[in-house]
């Protein structure tokens, strides 16, 4: 049984029979009552439904005998007949708690949200110290893709109980698709803004492909040379293809308000072999801002050789045997990993308290007093400088504390800050782009808080697995998947994922044979058979490819696209023209890459249609622009290709 349901019985149980009136004596009504109250205890659930169903035949009129029922018919996984008692309860005496956030749960189940969230938006009112109301409001949220106002419904649960494993890590899916969807419309709607080409830059280099992300970085600079931090995380990618020179240049070329710049230096120092200098610079940099450091130090050590890192953490040994280093610096510096993190720039090293109870701290010296922190570099007091009401605040300033509270690692703050602007002025691309910032660290930190609740878990090494194999950390999603496999050997999802990352390593033999697996435990599963038709499909064994994608079609709506385009392969290629031309036309609502376009422009080609062969090559340019805008992967030569079948 889980847990709300154990809290509200246990709530239930202890009711009195006072609350069923005086008639509640009665021996007939009194008997049911006991009955069913022992049958919950003992969690008959069953047994208790049937005593509430006679129970409510002798006093319709008793809204808390109908939710009991209710809860009997829920627990029993009857969500329909749950639904009607909620109903009767619920119109008996509207301002009852447990049947609006029943109504409201029963009603996310059966998969309609659009009418659970009224119920659970009231539960919520009636009851503002109970978990269950605002995680539940979240997941009905999320269960109808809006994953902003999901975000904030699971920001108010951790705000409740910060010890909620459950939402933090419906928190960490949802800020993830926030990424996502916000991500997405920003390069849709200001692609050329310098606010997109920055991500597309920071997209690029997570993906190692750091001369595409110098070209974009720069190109940022050419759009606007003031902004935020542009020079410095060029420096950075500077570093990373050891050119120091470039690099120093960039890191001296920055505006002083951005500290990346002078963590930039540290790291060169350290890789020239000073680290009493990078040290130097740190402590100066942890006076400025705590909570900057503690987000960006990652940076500092991230692919840099042994020497270097044993220097520093021999000159860190030292200053603080000699009490000449604070303490919590310390903490952060000793406990620098070496390798890349999960997401973005920013990251953690848990030095900064929790991003549900990180609000503006100390005194509220206004925006005035901001802009100048701001301009000093000084991002936590800059942050501090707002009030925590910040509805009272115009967009400008919104904004400068969206920059200043992601900076110091506060991304709980960026995220209410960019989300007010983005309600009054959707579009904005400032806004997109911290929230976007924003949601990557706030998911990477509320992920990273459910590991440390629920450490080991199943679902922790499969999310870090797909989180892995999303950047083409092959090796270490691998490693996840196998832990998550070992946990729970009887669940296709960590092999699943494992056979995506062989099949995305090339290591076709050994993706089949993990999907087969698989799929011996679910034979069913549409991803799974998606994934052995398309290994298929690259193989060009059309009738096995045929085969398997032929079980896959239950797949998830977004996988419908690319399920239709394997198809079309495969009727392409087996002769049946008329099948496949219909196939490709339904993928083009998902052709990422121009893919489905240019198999339409060969076939077309083929037929002699020339008009319709020009048109489908001329879509394959705008789809290989826009992918390109958005950091996806181009097929290759596919340009090159179309540029010759148009001349």
């Amino acid at each position: 049984m889980n847990t709300r349901l154990t809290i509200l019985l246990s709530f239930l149980l202890a009711t009195g029979p006072n609350v069923f009136g005086q008639q509640a004596h009665e021996q007939d009504l009194s008997s049911l009552v006991a009955t069913a109250k022992r049958a919950q205890s003992d969690r008959a659930f069953e047994a208790a439904a049937d005593a509430y169903k006679k129970a409510v035949q002798l006093r319709p009129d008793l809204p808390m005998l109908w939710a009991n029922l209710g809860l009997m018919q829920e627990a029993t996984g009857d969500d329909s007949s749950a639904i009607q008692s909620f109903r009767k309860a619920n119109r008996l005496d509207p301002s009852l708690y447990v049947p609006n956030l029943f109504l409201g749960i029963a009603y996310t189940h059966i998969h309609r949200s659009p009418e659970a969230i009224p119920f659970l938006i009231k539960a919520e009112s009636l009851n503002h110290h109970d978990a269950l109301a605002p995680l539940s409001l979240g997941r009905a949220y999320v269960s109808d893709k809006k994953f902003a106002v999901a975000e904030s419904a699971f920001r108010r649960t951790l705000a409740i109980d910060d010890q909620n494993s459950s939402a933090w890590f419906a928190l960490g899916l949802t800020a993830m698709n926030v990424v996502e969807s916000r991500g997405w419309k920003l390069s849709d709607e200001a692609a050329d803004s310098p606010w997109a080409k920055s991500l597309l830059a920071e997209a690029l280099q997570k993906q190692s492909r750091v001369h595409e992300a110098i070209s974009q970085q720069q190109a940022v600079l050419a759009a606007d040379p003031h902004f935020p931090c542009a020079y410095a995380q060029l420096g950075f990618s500077y570093l990373a293809q050891q050119q120091n020179a470039a690099a120093m240049k960039a890191f001296h070329d920055e505006s002083p308000d951005c500290s990346l710049a002078s963590l930039g230096l540290a790291r060169q120092y350290l890789e020239q072999g000073d680290a009493t200098t990078a040290l130097d610079l740190l402590t100066k940099l942890w006076v400025r801002d705590e909570g900057f450091l503690s987000s960006y130090a990652i940076l500092l050590t991230q692919g840099l050789a042994a020497e270097p890192t044993s220097a520093l953490s021999l000159a860190l040994h030292q200053r603080s045997s000699l009490g000449d280093l604070d303490a919590s610096l310390y903490a952060v510096l000793a406990a620098l990993p070496g390798e890349t993190p999960a997401v973005g720039f920013a990251s953690s090293t848990g030095a900064n308290p929790s991003p549900m109870h990180r609000g503006g701290q100390q005194t509220r010296a206004g925006v005035p007093s901001a802009e100048a922190d701001a301009g000093d570099g000084r991002y936590g007091p800059c942050a501090a400088d707002f009030a925590d009401d910040m509805d009272r605040y115009g967009d400008r300033e919104l904004l400068l504390l969206a920059r200043c509270a992601y900076m110091t690692g506060n991304y709980n703050r960026s995220v209410t800050a960019s989300d007010l602007v983005l309600n009054r002025a959707p579009k904005d691309p400032e806004a997109l782009y911290w929230s976007v910032k924003a949601n990557e660290g706030l998911a990477f930190l509320a992920l990273g808080r459910f590991e440390e609740l629920k450490p080991n878990s199943e679902r922790t090494h499969l999310l870090l697995g797909d989180m892995y194999r999303e950047s083409q950390r092959d090796q270490q999603a691998v490693t996840e998947y196998q832990a998550a496999a070992a946990l729970a050997p009887q669940d296709p999802a960590p092999l699943f994922g494992l056979a995506s990352v062989y099949n995305q390593d090339s290591n076709i033999d050994e993706a089949l044979a993990t999907a087969k697996t698989a799929l011996a435990m679910n034979s069913n599963d549409p991803d799974l058979n998606i994934l052995v038709g398309r290994i298929f499909v690259t193989q060009h064994k059309w009738t096995e490819a045929e085969d398997y994608l032929n079980r896959a079609q239950g797949a998830k709506s977004q996988m419908l696209p690319h399920l239709h385009f394997l198809m079309g392969q495969i009727y392409e290629n087996t002769g049946r023209t008329k099948e496949a031309i219909r196939e490709l036309h339904l993928a083009l609502a998902g052709d990422e890459d121009g893919s489905a376009y240019y198999q339409l422009a060969q076939i077309y080609k083929k037929l002699g249609n020339k008009a319709a062969a020009q048109d489908a090559l001329a879509h394959v340019k705008d789809v290989k622009e826009k992918q390109h805008e958005r950091a996806l992967i181009v097929v290759q030569d596919l340009g090159d290709t179309a540029q010759n079948d148009t001349q």
